[in-house]
């Protein structure tokens, strides 16, 4: 399997990409899926989703204070 950057993957194989999919390759061909969660449910008014691709992990904090987080109700992915 070759995947978006061309690179070759061996059948069988699992990766994560540089953008946190989780992927594997099979006579299929290439499947991904996200690997992270995606925050809902918080004060969109008040605060803000960050993703940091170094740990593929989204934070909320208030958008005047990245130093405090907010309160997440709810995750999908």
């Amino acid at each position: 399997c070759h995947d978006w950057n061309g690179k070759l993957h061996e059948f069988g194989s699992h990766w994560r990409s540089a953008d946190c999919y989780d992927c594997s390759c099979s006579r299929d061909g290439i499947d991904c899926c996200s690997s992270f969660a995606t925050p809902v449910g918080y004060d969109e008014e008040k605060c803000v989703s960050i993703f940091n691709k170094e740990t593929c992990t989204y934070k909320v904090v208030e958008k005047n204070d990245h130093s405090k987080e907010c309160p997440v109700h709810g995750w999908v992915g």
